[in-house]
Order: C-alpha cells, then sequence, then structure tokens
C-alpha cells in the first residue's frame, strides 16, 4: 500500500523580498540592508520656492539645438585649420604647391591671351606658349637645383651674380648690343627670336647679395650702428637703380626698391633711418616722374574710364573694360573680345585683365588666394629659420614676389600707374620667369631647413622607402597567398 504523500512545505519568500516589503510598509528613511556597508543618502538640501521651474505661463528658455551645432561646427573647422597652419611642412607644401598652380594657370592663359598677337605678326597661333613652355621647364631645373642646394652655395653666388648683373646693365646702354623695345633700352638681343632682360637678373642678385651682407654683419654684430647698416648696402642699389633708370624701366626701379626696404625692415633698421631712406627715395621717384611726360601721363590716368585726349589712357581703361565684361564666371576661356587688338600687352602686362575676362570673378580670386598664400609661407619661413642668410635671403624673394604682383595687379585694376612689370610665374616672358623659379626654390630651400620641417622629412622618408618597397615586391613578383593546411 501507499504510504502517506510526503508533506509540502509552504513556499515562502525569500529573505530579499521579505525585507524590501518590511522596508516599503515601514514609514521613513529607508536603511542599508544588513551585512552591507553602504551607507544611507544625505538629504538633499531643501530649494527655495521657484528656483528651478519656469514662471507660470512662460516656455523654458533653452538654446537652439541647430544655433548650437552651427558654431561648434565652426569653432571645429577653425580649429582643424589652425592645427594645420602650424604643422612644420606647411609652409613648404603652400610655396611648392601654390608656385607651381600660378605657373599651370599661367601657361594656361598664356596660351589663350596670345593666339591673337601670334597670328596678327604672322606666326603661329602657339608661338608664344611654346616659349613659354620651353622657358618653363628650364625653371624647374633652375627651381629643383636651387631648392638642393646649400646654404653655402647660395651665399657662394651672391658676389659674382651681382658683378655680372652690373657688367650685363653696363653692356645693354652699348650702341649695337642693347636693344629697344616700346622705348625701354633693357633687353640684349640673342639672336633669332631670344631676347634678354639683365635688369630681371639683378633682382635675385640684390636679394642674394644683400642677405649675405646683413647676414655677416649680424654676425660681428654691426648692425646696431646705422653707417655699417647702409653702406654698402644703399649705394650697390642705388647703382643698380640707376643702371636701370638708364634704360628708362621705371617698373623694375620700383621692384628693387622695394626689395631694399624689405630688407632693411628685416635687419631692423630704426624708423628714424627708415623714414630716411624711404624719404629721399621717394624725392627721387618724384623728380623722375616729374622729368618725363611719359609717366606723368600714366599717373593722369588712375582712375581713368574714359581714354582720354590722344588715347593716352587706352591701355588702362580696356584693361577695366576686360575686367567688368567677365561678370562673376567669365566670358569662357578663349571668348576674350579684348584681346582682338584692343587690349595692348594681353599676355604680358595686361594678363590678368583677360582672365577676368575669360573666367570672370571666379577665376580671379584663386589667383589673389595663391599668390596670399605665397607671401604668407615666404613671411612664416622668414620669421622661424635660425639662419641669418635664410632669413634675408626668404624676405627678400617674398618681398619680390608680393610688391611685384601688387604692382601689376594694381595697375590692372586701375589704382596704381602702369608700370610695366609682368605678374611673376604667370605672364608672358622667359627673362622674368627663370630667375622667378630660382627664387622660388630659394624659398623651398628655406623651408626645408626648418627644424621641424627636417624632422618631419626625416620622418617621413623611411615611411615612403619602405611603400616603395612594397609597389616594387607586388610589381616585381606574384604575391604569396597563405592557404590553409591541406588545401592544394
Amino acid at each position: 500500500t501507499a504510504g502517506p504523500a510526503p508533506s509540502v512545505p509552504p513556499v515562502r519568500p525569500g529573505r530579499g523580498t521579505a525585507l524590501r516589503e518590511a522596508q516599503r510598509s515601514r514609514p521613513g528613511p529607508r536603511t542599508a540592508r544588513p551585512g552591507t556597508a553602504r551607507a544611507p543618502r544625505p538629504a538633499a538640501a531643501p530649494r527655495p520656492s521657484g528656483a528651478g521651474r519656469p514662471a507660470p505661463g512662460s516656455a523654458p528658455k533653452r538654446p537652439p539645438r541647430g544655433p548650437r551645432r552651427a558654431v561648434d561646427a565652426v569653432r571645429g573647422l577653425h580649429l582643424r585649420a589652425r592645427h594645420a597652419w602650424d604643422r612644420p611642412l606647411t609652409a613648404y607644401y603652400l610655396i611648392l604647391g601654390g608656385s607651381l598652380m600660378i605657373l599651370a594657370l599661367g601657361l594656361v592663359m598664356v596660351f589663350s591671351a596670345s593666339q591673337i598677337e601670334a597670328l596678327g605678326s604672322g606666326l603661329p597661333s602657339a608661338y608664344y606658349f611654346r616659349k613659354q613652355l620651353l622657358a618653363a621647364v628650364l625653371g624647374g631645373v633652375l627651381l629643383v637645383a636651387a631648392a638642393r642646394m646649400p646654404v653655402a652655395l647660395q651665399r657662394g653666388l651672391a658676389y659674382p651674380l651681382l658683378a655680372v648683373s652690373v657688367f650685363l646693365l653696363c653692356l645693354v646702354q652699348v650702341p649695337g648690343i642693347g636693344h629697344e623695345v616700346k622705348g625701354n633700352q633693357n633687353w640684349i638681343q640673342l639672336g633669332g627670336p631670344f631676347q634678354f632682360q639683365p635688369s630681371e637678373v639683378a633682382k635675385l642678385a640684390l636679394v642674394l647679395w644683400g642677405a649675405d651682407l646683413l647676414a655677416r654683419k649680424g654676425d660681428r654684430r654691426l648692425l646696431n650702428q646705422w653707417k655699417h647698416m647702409l653702406v654698402p648696402l644703399v649705394p650697390v642699389t642705388f647703382l643698380l637703380l640707376g643702371l636701370i633708370m638708364l634704360g628708362r624701366d621705371m617698373g623694375t626701379s620700383l621692384i628693387l626698391a622695394a626689395i631694399l626696404v624689405g630688407l632693411l625692415w628685416l635687419a631692423g633698421a630704426p624708423v628714424r633711418l627708415f623714414a630716411g631712406v624711404l624719404a629721399v627715395a621717394g624725392a627721387l621717384g618724384a623728380l623722375l616722374i616729374a622729368t618725363s611726360g611719359n609717366r606723368m601721363a600714366r599717373f593722369a590716368c588712375l582712375g581713368a574710364t574714359d581714354p582720354g585726349p590722344n588715347d593716352q589712357c587706352w591701355q588702362a581703361v580696356h584693361g577695366i573694360y576686360a575686367l567688368a565684361s567677365g561678370g562673376w564666371f567669365g566670358s569662357g576661356l578663349g571668348d576674350s573680345m579684348e584681346k582682338w587688338g584692343q587690349l595692348p600687352e594681353p599676355h604680358t602686362d595686361f594678363i590678368f585683365a583677360v582672365t577676368g575676362e575669360e573666367l570672370g570673378l571666379a577665376g580671379t580670386l584663386p589667383v589673389l588666394a595663391l599668390f596670399a598664400a605665397l607671401g604668407y609661407a615666404g613671411i612664416r619661413v622668414a620669421g622661424r629659420t635660425e639662419d641669418p642668410f635664410v632669413r634675408y635671403a626668404a624676405g627678400g624673394v617674398t618681398t619680390w614676389i608680393t610688391a611685384q604682383a601688387v604692382v601689376n595687379i594694381g595697375a590692372v585694376l586701375g589704382l596704381l600707374p602702369i608700370a610695366g612689370v609682368p605678374l611673376p610665374l604667370f605672364s608672358y616672358g622667359g627673362s622674368a620667369l627663370l630667375p622667378t623659379m630660382f627664387a622660388v626654390g630659394l624659398l623651398i630651400s628655406a623651408a626645408r631647413s626648418e627644424p621641424a620641417a627636417k624632422a618631419a622629412l626625416a620622418m617621413r622618408q623611411p615611411a615612403v622607402r619602405k611603400k616603395l618597397a612594397g609597389v616594387r615586391r607586388k610589381t616585381m613578383g606574384r604575391s604569396a597567398v597563405r592557404r590553409p593546411s591541406g588545401e592544394r
């Protein structure tokens, strides 16, 4: 027979459940669980009545999410841009990339602006473009050579280059050797279609010689004396200016004066000395302008909107016409109307006007931005380098390119008198392009010589070599793929 059924104990709630139920039913603050070290929560401080609560009938004041996100995005972009500007190789890439982009865009515009000029002279349409392309290739060789050139060799070129420049400037005035172009006796005929302008080499010679002179005097602590700061820098510069002015080249004289001012500024010339040099240079310039009817006529065309009597402001006015007809986005590449005989020198001094007509404001603003970036990078290199010669040379080259760009673009816009200087790296002319590209190579060499840039380039070389080695292994043979064991 079956025995009695086992008694089933009643289901009792667990200890935790019983304690929770007791705590819920007990009035007052909860106590900690037995056996634990948990302390009771501190009582919150009483809040004043109405604190933290919106007033009746008013919406809570919370900043909108949209504007806050926009402000955070702008701040983030600003921080990233600032971090990018502070990188060691920023100046190096700005100089290299900016100069190459200006050169490439200049080649395109030279081809577009010079076709009608070439056909009107009975030449092939790409005649000037081919010459400019050849000069750009030779200039590229000079740029690479200057970028790889040690500082000692750069300083060694200063005195020979200055002597050659003075000799060539004197040779220009010799009848039968010097060649006159549109009223300026500043060319040497090399034979055939090739000409050479020695005043362009004088800019480079003044930069290198002035930088070497100031660096040597700075090492001897002589720059705190005004005699050593001015002599022989100012007399030699005035000698070059006098030889150039004999050929009636006012534009190049302005650029040499700007280089002199830049070198004195970098050398720390006092305000009195600086003002005195500027006053003397301004007085000489005013005298030269007042004694020349052609120069006075150029000043009379500032802001002109009509060609005037005898069409003396023809070039300045038609440059404004070209920019005005371009509008926002231009008439299209190659569709300029002013280059069909209306605008003189469309591929040299006034190529910026043709750029504005064909590409509009959207095409001219990038050119201005590239020159501004090039100037900023040059100033940064001059301010961060430790070598005095490199600082003076970088500052002189930056002053040269920036001042020449300002004079050219200001003349096209009608803000400055027409000085007859080309737009650096952009206008047609091999005599101007070759020394300018060598000067850009000096800037690149200075940017590479910064201590932080040296360290960054040294760190990147092993990575580049490893990447090239990986590419070589992939191209030389088939890469082996590891298969699981037993797979055929």
